[in-house]
């Protein structure tokens, strides 16, 4: 998959583990709900390796089990400047970790039903009736218009203007700053829906600003602020308390730096636009990219999927629908990688069913 060079080189990590199985009652004694401590003490030693070595600035792990945290262990300095520690309710920028949350925030409308997957987007946002496909050279018709499916699966034909292509081009001559350029969501699709889709709806896997465009989606479909809706509909009932689109002032010192390493020196340099960025209102609440989390927060959102829909007795998504997210939803003619299939915002292993995705800055989880 091909992401914004810039963006892979910020090294503030967060791992979220949560494991669905449940594991043999004969397993060895040496073991902690079923894991091997012998394994958890080899993670733990690599990651302060990882460390000590100054490759990372700081590691956070939370594994959760049969909704019970086995493990979880902090590693470094959120700020290094400051010398301050990493603890455990240390608030990320956690990127495109945004994705799968906005995928579950859209799928939530879905169980309201508010419309169907394989709906043409433009029947909501008509901004989009007459989106064209660059095509050797030229704008062409869409073969087939593209869905809220295509939207959550990376296939609607969006990109994000990173590459050399004539569209990419145009996204990044249209929108210098990305995203952020726009003061709304509203704005960002208005200028999307007059810039050519790079591929035929369905025909190609490519990693966009789709989700952004799902995250307008819910704001017309429920009548709500993206951002409202996710603290009224998702947060509050799961607890999140710590995630949104920006760090209130008294929590600015939980806020982990992100940092990339110098060319010249290895040392690692302080990325402060990247991480103040979220010190300030927002107004465009990119459901893509945009959110900040805790690691907790984010173990909660995990055990709600793994819950099929449900956390403390509080149920958010229908159990079908958790499974509609976190089954490959990638048309036949189209591949994601080798192994790895693509549900609805979030990547799937084939073989196992684990369901989970990454952000730019280091961070990951995995249901």
């Amino acid at each position: 998959m091909k992401r914004n060079p810039s963006l892979q080189l910020p090294l503030a990590v967060l791992l979220s583990l949560i494991l669905a199985v449940s594991f043999s009652c004969n397993t060895p004694s040496n073991t902690v709900a079923g894991l091997s401590v012998d394994t958890l003490n080899l993670a733990d030693a690599l990651m302060q390796s990882y460390v000590d070595e100054g490759k990372l600035p700081c590691v956070s792990i939370l594994i959760i089990k049969d909704g019970q945290t086995v493990h979880q262990r902090t590693f470094g300095l959120a700020n290094i400047e400051e010398n301050r520690a990493l603890e455990e309710d240390a608030i990320f920028r956690i990127y495109s970790m945004s994705k799968p949350i906005t995928a579950a925030a859209l799928m939530m409308l879905y169980d309201k039903g508010k419309f169907q997957l394989d709906d043409p987007v433009k029947n909501y946002i008509p901004e989009f009736e007459d989106t064209k496909v660059w095509v050797e050279g030229e704008e062409v018709d869409q073969q087939e218009d593209f869905t809220i499916r295509h939207l959550l699966t990376h296939t609607a034909g969006f990109c994000y203007g990173w590459d050399v292509s004539h569209v990419d081009s145009l996204y990044a001559q249209a929108s210098p700053g990305g995203l952020s350029s726009f003061g709304t969501l509203a704005e960002a699709v208005n200028l999307l829906a007059s810039i050519p889709l790079k591929n035929q709806p369905g025909s190609k896997w490519e990693y966009s600003v789709s989700i952004d465009v799902a995250g307008y989606l819910v704001e017309v479909l429920s009548g709500m602020p993206f951002d409202e809706f996710l603290q009224t509909r998702l947060f509050d009932p799961l607890g999140m308390n710590d995630t949104g689109f920006d760090v209130p002032e008294e929590d600015f010192g939980r806020l982990a730096m992100i940092y990339t390493p110098n060319q010249e020196n290895r040392e690692l340099t302080p990325v402060e636009e990247m991480t103040n960025g979220v010190k300030q209102k927002v107004t465009l609440f990119s459901g893509g990219g945009g959110l900040v989390s805790t690691i907790g927060d984010y173990g909660k959102f995990g055990q709600m999927l793994l819950n099929g829909g449900e956390l403390n007795g509080v149920r958010v998504l229908e159990e079908s629908t958790v499974k509609m997210i976190m089954r490959d939803q990638m048309p036949s003619t189209t591949k994601f990688s080798e192994g790895m299939g693509y549900g609805l915002g979030g990547q799937v292993n084939l073989e196992t069913g684990e369901y989970g995705w990454s952000g730019a800055a280091a961070t990951f989880f995995v249901a």
